[in-house]
């Protein structure tokens, strides 16, 4: 195995990859050993670049761009290794001072899912939470549901001791569940309105009612040190009832956008982007999730002030196809590409 290929199959954790060719002024030449460079990128995390060896074998996978990281020479580069190989090329999203990429949060209910349809021990949700991180992702969402129809409680404790990046613990406002996740101390929870009959959650919660049970949650998730979200629907009055009710993150649900075409799609978009400006300006961190495609999230991933996406069905869906590394490497490429 070259050392090339050695290294564009180490986990990359979230810092994409740019493939250089071996002389910019003549790309002809790739008989030079490949070397690596760390140019810094804006004060966040540094983009690894490694030269390309073999260039000449799929040319039609490098465009040149200009790269001010390294001097504003024009490189030619391809984000991605396992694109390569499709030719496709997705250029940088420029990064303003203090901004931060979009993180990615992998929702890995839907592998607890197929172990439950059988009530076996595979696929584990916990080892494709291993490969996740390995892929990429930011963090690893899992819905502790009251029912337990995916993610168990075995799941939820062997997380909590094995992640290494955060973990979303979604939740309803049960007080059993609440007790669970102050028990684990999650980085973050998220609390979500959950029916017995439905398939997936329907809708972002109503806030408007101010619950007992809700307030109950919200204050004993944050006095155990738990940053709280809430998901709800991109609509103004509950975003400022968000706000009133002290929790740092919401999660905008972005499952109406995801199922509407068109016209439609576009004024959902429009929705978004309106209880999003609003989130910003009272000082909310803000998320997003709910229906999340490759083919609809660039949209979303490039509204302002957006920090996080949580995204599950989609990424394991295609997972099965081509793997949990490569799916949620694909995504997190897409989420920090115009």
């Amino acid at each position: 195995m070259s050392s090339l290929k050695r290294d564009l199959d180490r986990p990359i954790q979230g810092s994409p990859v740019i493939l250089v060719a071996s002389n910019p002024s003549n790309p002809g030449e790739t008989d030079r050993p490949s070397h690596q460079v760390r140019p810094s990128f804006h004060g966040h995390r540094s983009l690894r670049c490694v030269e390309h060896p073999r260039r000449r074998l799929a040319p039609q996978a490098f465009a040149s761009i200009p790269c001010p990281h390294l001097r504003g020479e024009s490189f030619p580069l391809l984000l991605g290794p396992a694109l390569a190989k499709l030719g496709v090329c997705f250029p940088i999203r420029p990064l303003a001072n203090g901004m931060s990429m979009v993180e990615l949060g992998v929702n890995i209910d839907h592998v607890a899912t197929v172990r439950q349809a059988r009530r076996t021990v595979e696929p584990d949700p916990v080892a494709a939470a291993v490969l996740a991180e390995l892929g990429g992702a930011d963090g690893i969402t899992i819905h502790l549901r009251e029912d337990r129809r995916h993610i168990q409680d075995r799941d939820v404790l062997i997380l909590a001791q094995t992640l290494r990046t955060k973990m979303n613990f979604e939740l309803s406002c049960a007080a059993q569940i609440v007790q669970i996740a102050c028990d684990v101390m999650p980085q973050q929870a998220t609390l979500v309105p959950e029916k017995r009959q439905e398939v997936t959650t329907e809708g972002g919660l109503d806030l408007r009612p101010k619950s007992q049970e809700l307030l109950n949650a919200i204050a004993a998730l944050k006095n155990s040190g738990i940053l709280v979200s809430l998901f709800i629907d991109p609509d103004d009055q509950q975003v400022h009832l968000a706000k009133e009710l002290g929790v740092e993150a919401i999660e905008l649900h972005t499952g109406q956008y995801a199922e509407a075409r068109g016209q439609e799609q576009l004024s959902q978009l429009q929705r978004l982007q309106q209880a999003a400006q609003l989130a910003n300006d009272l000082g909310l961190k803000l998320h997003a999730g709910h229906g999340l495609t490759y083919q609809n999230v660039r949209p979303i991933a490039a509204i302002a002030g957006m920090r996080e996406l949580n995204i599950g069905h989609s990424i394991v869906s295609r997972a099965v196809l081509v793997g949990m590394k490569e799916a949620v490497r694909e995504m997190k490429l897409l989420l920090n590409t115009p």
